[in-house]
C-alpha cells in the first residue's frame, strides 16, 4: 500500500514587526523538503547520495532575520510578480505605460524592492504537500491588477518535488514566477558548486547587454561557452537565459555531482531557464559560486519584446506553470 508524503508544520520564527513565520516539512521517498511561509522559500532539501548518506543540497538560511538581512541572493525564494529583469523599470501594456520599481540601477529585478520573496504567505496542507497563497494588490510595486497567486509544493512517491504555480488577475497585467533555489549536490556546506556536470536541452540563448537586458536576439549556443547540450563541468560566469528546445516532457536540465553520485533533473512547462552560477553570492554565509540556480521562467524583459513568449495575463485567464525536480543517484 502506497502512503502519501509526511507533512508537518511548526513555528519557525518571526519578522521584526512580529509577524509569525511557519515552516512546513515534507518527507517521502528519501527526500525531505522544508518550505517557509516567508517568501514561499525552499529552505532545505535533503537527499541521499550514492552511498546512502543524506546531505543538504539547497542553500538555506537559519531564520527569518537572516533572510531579511541577506535578501540579495534570493536564497530559495519564490520570485515575482515578474522574475528576472524589466528594462528601465517600465513596459507598455494595451497602450498604457506602467512604471515599476527599479531596484537594480534603472531596471527592475525579481519584482522590485518588495517582491514576493519578502512577503509572508498564507499556507494550507494539501495531499502530499502544502499550498501557499498571496494577494498582490493593484499597483503593487507599480504592477497593474489585483493578482491572486498560489504556489503548491508536493512530493510524489519517488521523492520528486513538484512546484505548481497559479495566478489570476482582475486587470490585464504581466506575470513571471520562478523559484530561486541554489543547488550544491555535494552538500550546501561543501564550498563551490563549480565542477558539477550540467546538461541543458537548449540550443539558443537570449543574449544580454551590459545590464543583462536581452538584445532581442535568439543566439545559437553551438561553438560557444554556452553550449551544454552535452554534459560538461560548469565554470563561473553564467547568468544567462536559455531558450528551451521543448518543455513539459523530457528533462530540460540535468545537474550531476560525480563525487556523491547525486543527480538533479528538471522538467518544466516554461519556455526558458536562467542558469546562474552564483558568482555574486557575497551576502550571507555562503561564498561565490556556492550553488547553481536553474530558474525556470519566461524570458527576461518579455513585456518589452513582443517577439518573446507573452507574459500577459488577462481577467478570465489563469496563469498555470509547473516545474518538477527529480533526485536520484548514479
Amino acid at each position: 500500500m502506497t502512503t502519501g508524503a509526511a507533512v508537518q508544520s511548526e513555528d519557525f520564527s518571526t519578522r521584526d514587526d512580529g509577524t509569525p513565520v511557519r515552516r512546513w516539512t515534507l518527507e517521502r521517498g528519501g527526500t525531505r523538503v522544508r518550505v517557509l511561509t516567508y517568501g514561499a522559500v525552499v529552505q532545505s532539501v535533503v537527499v541521499p547520495g550514492r552511498d546512502g548518506t543524506r546531505a543538504e543540497v539547497a542553500l538555506g538560511l537559519p531564520d527569518v532575520k537572516a533572510y531579511e538581512t541577506h535578501s540579495g541572493p534570493y536564497f530559495g525564494a519564490t520570485v515575482g510578480r515578474y522574475a528576472n529583469r524589466i528594462a528601465g523599470g517600465s513596459f507598455v501594456l494595451d497602450g498604457r505605460t506602467h512604471r515599476v520599481t527599479p531596484n537594480e540601477g534603472r531596471n527592475t529585478l525579481h519584482g522590485g524592492e518588495r517582491g514576493f520573496d519578502k512577503r509572508v504567505w498564507d499556507a494550507e496542507e494539501v495531499p502530499d504537500g502544502v499550498r501557499l497563497s498571496l494577494v498582490s494588490e493593484d499597483g503593487d510595486e507599480g504592477f497593474p491588477g489585483r493578482l491572486a497567486v498560489s504556489v503548491t509544493y508536493t512530493l510524489d512517491e519517488d521523492g520528486v518535488l513538484r512546484i505548481a504555480y497559479r495566478a489570476t488577475t482582475d486587470t490585464p497585467t504581466v506575470v513571471n514566477l520562478t523559484n530561486h533555489t541554489y543547488w550544491n549536490l555535494a552538500g550546501a556546506d561543501s564550498g563551490s558548486a563549480l565542477g558539477h556536470e550540467l546538461r541543458l536541452a537548449a540550443g539558443r540563448i537570449t543574449p544580454g547587454d551590459e545590464e543583462s537586458i536581452p538584445t532581442g536576439e535568439l543566439s545559437p549556443v553551438e561553438g560557444t561557452r554556452f553550449d551544454f547540450r552535452e554534459p560538461r563541468p560548469v565554470g563561473p560566469g553564467y547568468d544567462t537565459n536559455y531558450v528551451l528546445d521543448e518543455t513539459g516532457g523530457e528533462p530540460v536540465a540535468e545537474l550531476y555531482d560525480p563525487a556523491s553520485g547525486r543527480l538533479l533533473t528538471v522538467r518544466t512547462t516554461e519556455p526558458g531557464l536562467q542558469l546562474y552560477t552564483g558568482d555574486h553570492i557575497d551576502d550571507g554565509p555562503f561564498g561565490a559560486c556556492a550553488g547553481i540556480a536553474l530558474e525556470t521562467q519566461h524570458f527576461p524583459d518579455s513585456p518589452n519584446h513582443p517577439d518573446f513568449p507573452s507574459t500577459v495575463l488577462r481577467p478570465g485567464e489563469e496563469f498555470v506553470s509547473t516545474t518538477v525536480y527529480g533526485f536520484s543517484v548514479r
